[in-house]
């Protein structure tokens, strides 16, 4: 078949489908805004990654810091990318705020809790109440940020379970990170003896548990506190001090209480019914 001929079957084939604003749309054109909108996402997509693990290695930033960074470059070369591909395919950005005002009310009921999720993934990375690495806890969960996303946070327990967590929790809801400070934090671990114990001889035992494992800090120390009083039972609380990065803090207290009931049935003594 000559090149004509070719070309002229072609043009049978590229037919209009749809017209947007002053913008008609044939098969090729669609084909060409479909062959951009890859080639977009996947330059958006390698200039995240260059940003992270190239351009800002160098830098003294945190992990986290770098995917905020990154992830932010890659929605605003969307954003610009897609506005251009819009206008190089003919159609008047101008006359689509008629159509995104309309539009807009059907966002506010259909897509609200997307478009909460992206907003509030906006917030936490210019906030940074958490970042990539952290050790969180809220409601049930509890585990790492391994990566924060346009509409969801991805936590990984100490399971090794992904648990995705839409962005909008971290906004609303109660979230405590343990590692926020970068400081050493406290972990309480509650004994209930029998009454008739000897007190001292219960916090002796309690103290020299504490000081024998090797990821409870000396400084500050260990101490035992006596937060209730009780007419049948004696109540002790073992207070430690570790780091926030250290141990998991579930893994610490089921040592803490292993060590702390050898010594108390060693010393013959019983708990609290």
């Amino acid at each position: 078949m000559q090149f004509p001929e070719w070309l002229s079957a072609w043009r049978d084939y590229d037919f209009q489908l749809f017209t947007l604003g002053s913008a008609t749309f044939t098969v090729s054109s669609l084909a060409k805004v479909t062959v951009f909108l890859i080639a977009l996402f996947w330059v958006a997509g390698a200039l995240r990654s260059w940003l992270i693990r190239r351009a800002l290695t160098r830098t003294h930033l945190d992990e986290g810091t770098r995917q905020a960074l990154g992830s932010m470059l890659r929605y605003l070369v969307l954003i610009v990318g897609f506005m251009l591909i819009l206008q190089n395919a003919g159609v008047n950005l101008t006359a689509l705020s008629v159509v995104a005002g309309a539009l807009g009310v059907g966002v506010g009921f259909g897509l609200q809790n997307v478009f909460s999720n992206f907003v509030s993934g906006v917030i936490i990375m210019v906030e940074r109440p958490i970042k990539v690495g952290d050790r969180v806890e809220m409601a049930t969960i509890e585990g790492t940020v391994r990566d924060i996303g346009a509409r969801r946070t991805t936590i990984v327990t100490h399971d090794n379970i992904a648990i995705l967590v839409p962005n909008q929790k971290f906004i609303t809801d109660q979230v405590t990170n343990l590692v926020y400070a970068e400081a050493p934090i406290r972990l309480r671990v509650a004994v209930h003896v029998a009454f008739g114990s000897d007190p001292v001889q219960v916090e002796n035992i309690m103290m020299e548990a504490a000081r024998s494992h090797p990821e409870v800090l000396k400084d500050p120390g260990p101490e035992v506190l006596r937060p209730t009083l009780a007419a049948g039972s004696l109540h002790f609380e073992l207070c430690v001090w570790h780091a926030a990065r250290g141990p998991v803090r579930r893994h610490l207290t089921s040592e803490l209480n292993r060590l702390i009931d050898e010594r108390v049935r060693a010393a013959g003594i019983q708990y609290a019914a």
